[in-house]
C-alpha cells in the first residue's frame, strides 16, 4: 500500500513520519519524500490516527490524484536540486517526465492548474533557495555554485538571483555574514 504525504520535503519529516508510523503499529518498507510504502493495508482507525498526528506536525494525508501527482512532482525537484550533488544532464523536463512516467506537457498542466505557477518556475525558486543556501555556508566561489547548479554562467545566476529576490548574490552573502556577526556579538 502507497500512501502520499503533502508537505514532506525534509529528512527531518521523513523520521518523523517514522516514528509515527512507529507509535501507531504500522510496518512499512520505505519512507520517501512525501511517500510510504507500507507492508500490509491499515484499518481505518490507524488511517484516521495517522492523519491526525501527522497534521499536528503541518503534513497532510493526500487523496486527489492530482494533489499527490503535484506533490511527486514537487518532491523530485527538491530531491533533485537540495539533497544531490549532481543534477542530471539532461533537461529538466526529460528527468521529471522519466521520473514520472508520464508526458511532461501533461505534468506541466496539471501542476501549472494546482499550484498557480509553472514547473520551471518551481525549479528557478528552488534553485535559487540552494543558491542562498551555498552563499552561508561559504565553502564554494559563485564560479563553482553556478557550475554545480547548470547554469549556463554566473552572470545567468545572478541574473536570476536577482530577478528573484531583487538582490545580487554578493550583496545577499554580505548581509547575511552581516546578520550572522551581529549574533555572535550578543
Amino acid at each position: 500500500m502507497i500512501i502520499y504525504i503533502k508537505y514532506m520535503v525534509s529528512h527531518r519529516c521523513k523520521m518523523m513520519v517514522k516514528e509515527e508510523l512507529k507509535k501507531l503499529g504500522i510496518n512499512h518498507l520505505k519512507v520517501n519524500l512525501g511517500v510510504i510504502e507500507i507492508l500490509e493495508d491499515i484499518t481505518a482507525n490507524q488511517h484516521e490516527q495517522l492523519k491526525i498526528n501527522l497534521h499536528k506536525s503541518g503534513l497532510e494525508l493526500l487523496d486527489n490524484k492530482r494533489a499527490i501527482l503535484v506533490e511527486s512532482i514537487k518532491n523530485i525537484i527538491i530531491e533533485m536540486i537540495h539533497y544531490s550533488d549532481i543534477l542530471p544532464k539532461v533537461n529538466y523536463s526529460d528527468f521529471i517526465s522519466e521520473k514520472m512516467e508520464y508526458d511532461y506537457t501533461y505534468l506541466s498542466n496539471v501542476f501549472s492548474e494546482v499550484k498557480g505557477i509553472t514547473i520551471q518556475q518551481y525549479i528557478i525558486f528552488n534553485k535559487i533557495e540552494r543558491v542562498k543556501e551555498l552563499l552561508l555556508y561559504d565553502e564554494l566561489t559563485l564560479t563553482e555554485i553556478s557550475y554545480r547548479l547548470h547554469y549556463s554562467s554566473v552572470a545567468h545566476l545572478s541574473n536570476q538571483f536577482k530577478k528573484v529576490t531583487g538582490l545580487t548574490p554578493t550583496f545577499y552573502k554580505g548581509i547575511a555574514n552581516k546578520r550572522r556577526k551581529n549574533l555572535e556579538d550578543v
